[in-house]
């Protein structure tokens, strides 16, 4: 699970990264990244997976745990590219994603973070 100081929770925080328009997809998943920091804040992340992928729960908070796992493996290894100079970020899964492997989601979420 990503420590609290990286999580990304409020309304308006959400609605602010998705006001910037700046997105990329990539295997189902799809990344939406806010606006550059002016300071040396973590960047905060959110995930999510709408009620339109899938109608039951289990299978849109599985997809979720995959993302933020993968996501979680490379902060700790330091690999997650330019990504930490943005203010936050949002992955949306989506359909094509659900039946994929966790090696699958994790080289989708990778190729998007090496692609900001």
């Amino acid at each position: 699970m990503l420590p609290k100081q990286y999580r990304l929770k409020k309304k308006s925080a959400f609605k602010a990264t998705y006001k910037v328009k700046n997105s990329s997809h990539s295997g189902g998943v799809t990344l939406f990244a806010g606006i550059l920091k002016k300071d040396e804040s973590p960047t905060k992340v959110g995930f999510v997976v709408s009620k339109k992928v899938h109608k039951r729960a289990v299978r849109r908070n599985r997809l979720k745990r995959l993302m933020r796992e993968s996501y979680r493996i490379f902060l700790k290894n330091g690999d997650v590219g330019n990504s930490q100079k943005y203010l936050s970020l949002i992955f949306v899964g989506s359909e094509n994603a659900l039946e994929k492997s966790f090696a699958e989601i994790s080289s989708s979420i990778h190729k998007l973070l090496m692609r900001l």
